[in-house]
């Protein structure tokens, strides 16, 4: 063994050195999203030639291209399409979507609210910092009221999407909200989300200091982590159309649990049926 190897970090494997350093600014959420991923495939050894992840166009969206397993960074807005074709195609593959919230339910809020109405076996991760931070830092579905942006300089009054209402709405069999604060009820998400077989969403409210907390008088990664902090309520198994996130409190904890039959196996039990007829 080289001197290299014996310092090698026990999670070198499942990430790109060739990639590094990441690009993300000081105080960013997003490597916390990253390592409680990593963490999360450590902790079930598993098989990284049988993962696939795809992200879609923002700040997150390059954890597909940071992690060292088949990835793709699709357009904007269309992860989840990418995701569902390869799913089809290869249903023997985990596929994992790890994207923002602009990505996922502005341009492509068509393709997550089917995705989970068909309960096709993905895995969603969405790091939602309330704003479009690598174009600027506009505002986006999940702006809170009042809040500032680069587009609402008065404060913003159009009403945010509540992520995991509207997840569970559409359908979705697993969903939880974490912030980067709670980074082992994360990473504990992620594995329970890596081994269901239907449609599974998690959202991680993560900081964005310096487009997002600047302006709203949070201007260091310590700060937004202060918030969380203080406003967090973990309320397990509630009503997810009440789980809001406001300045004073944020309802995090998992919200829907169920099982029901996932697309890719009611398609091969109707190809099967079809094929049984044909040949009666």
């Amino acid at each position: 063994m080289t001197e290299t190897e014996a310092f090698e970090h026990p999670f070198a494997k499942y990430l790109r050195a060739a990639m590094m350093p990441h690009i993300w600014c000081s105080g960013c959420g997003n490597g916390i999203i990253l390592n409680a991923f990593v963490h999360a495939l450590d902790e079930m050894q598993m098989d990284l030639n049988k993962l696939v992840v795809v992200s879609g166009i923002g700040c997150i969206g390059r954890a597909a291209g940071y992690t060292n397993v088949d990835s793709f960074h699709t357009t904007h807005g269309r992860p989840i399409a990418f995701a569902t074709g390869v799913k089809l195609a290869k249903p023997e593959l985990e596929v994992v979507v790890i994207s923002g919230d602009g990505d996922l339910f502005a341009i492509g809020g068509n393709h997550f609210i089917h995705a989970a109405r068909r309960n096709i076996g993905i895995k969603v991760i969405c790091a939602n910092n309330f704003n479009y931070g690598m174009t600027g830092g506009q505002v986006g579905p999940t702006t809170p009221l009042e809040a500032l942006t680069t587009t609402t300089p008065y404060g913003n009054i159009e009403h945010p999407f509540n992520l995991v209402h509207l997840a569970a709405a559409s359908g979705a069999t697993y969903v939880a909200r974490w912030t980067t604060l709670h980074v082992r009820m994360l990473a504990i998400s992620i594995k329970k989300l890596l081994q269901r077989e239907g449609f599974s969403f998690i959202e991680v409210v993560s900081p964005c200091p310096e487009i997002f907390g600047r302006r709203n008088k949070m201007r260091t990664g310590l700060e937004m982590m202060e918030w969380f902090r203080k406003a967090s309520v973990i309320e397990n198994f509630s009503d997810p159309a009440k789980a809001e996130i406001t300045p004073e409190r944020i309802v995090v904890g998992e919200f829907v649990d169920v099982e029901k039959p996932t697309y890719e196996k009611l398609l091969h039990d109707k190809m099967a049926q079809i094929l049984k007829e044909s040949e009666d």
